[in-house]
């Protein structure tokens, strides 16, 4: 489908305005939407073109910076070893109480936009896969898919307080797609274990793949991207969100 970019909007949270860009079909008709998280690094040019081949698959997708209370509106950090550094920063400094109702403000966003029908999936890569798994536990979401998703096994301090998404996984009542990098040092084989049986323990219904792969493998920027497992992981994803919403 032709798409477009709609002018982004700034979402009111409780921590302040969220940039939020949105991206659907040209073609005027209501489609399910998708709550896309980026990595760290936030909207940039290869998370654009992930919401956009969404977008072309018939959804409309709202992509919002997750670290706007501590970035200037507009911010992408560049992949280099700053804007890593920057990035991982924020992910320690940000509570978790603020991206809960970041998606809160974002899926309420989606639920109302005319060209939805409300049913909403959200899909996340890196951290991103993170917080979207975590906001799969909110009831509307309907399906989920996370792209080798770090820092759930941790359960470490964000912002002075304890991330608890391992110990909510029961919470999510959704299907779910994770995908990981088996040569991903991020979520070595340990770690992926410890989110597997907290979603077996929790009778989660769900896909698990992993890929001879490293981290970002589905990034088409930089060394680590492999085409050939990106275009299988985009055709599971899209399977998921076409089957459970419409």
């Amino acid at each position: 489908m032709i798409i477009k970019e709609n002018e982004p909007v700034d979402l009111e949270t409780p921590t302040g305005p969220m940039r939020t860009y949105v991206f659907g079909p040209v073609a005027q008709g209501r489609y399910p939407g998708i709550l896309l998280y980026s990595e760290i690094f936030q909207v940039t040019d290869p998370i654009r073109r992930t919401a956009a081949l969404l977008a072309g698959n018939g959804f409309v997708v709202a992509v919002p910076e997750i670290y706007h209370e501590l970035e200037p509106i507009g911010t992408a950090l560049p992949y280099d070893q700053a804007g890593g550094a920057r990035g991982n920063s924020h992910k320690t400094t940000k509570a978790m109480a603020g991206h809960d109702s970041d998606a809160r403000a974002a899926l309420d966003y989606l639920q109302a936009y005319a060209g939805c029908t409300g049913k909403l999936g959200v899909m996340g890569i890196c951290t991103g896969g993170h917080l979207a798994f975590r906001a799969a536990m909110h009831k509307e979401v309907l399906a989920g898919a996370c792209f080798y998703a770090t820092d759930i096994h941790k359960q470490s301090e964000m912002g002075g307080t304890k991330d608890d998404t391992l110990e909510r996984t029961g919470d999510i009542q959704c299907e779910m797609l994770m995908i990981w990098g088996r040569q991903d040092p991020h979520v070595p084989r340990e770690a992926r274990a410890l989110v597997y049986n907290a979603m077996s323990d929790a009778e989660l219904y769900f896909q698990w793949h992993e890929f001879n792969a490293a981290h970002a493998f589905i990034r088409d920027e930089g060394p680590r991207y492999d085409p050939a497992a990106a275009q299988i992981c985009y055709t599971l994803a899209l399977e998921l969100f076409k089957r459970k919403l419409g």
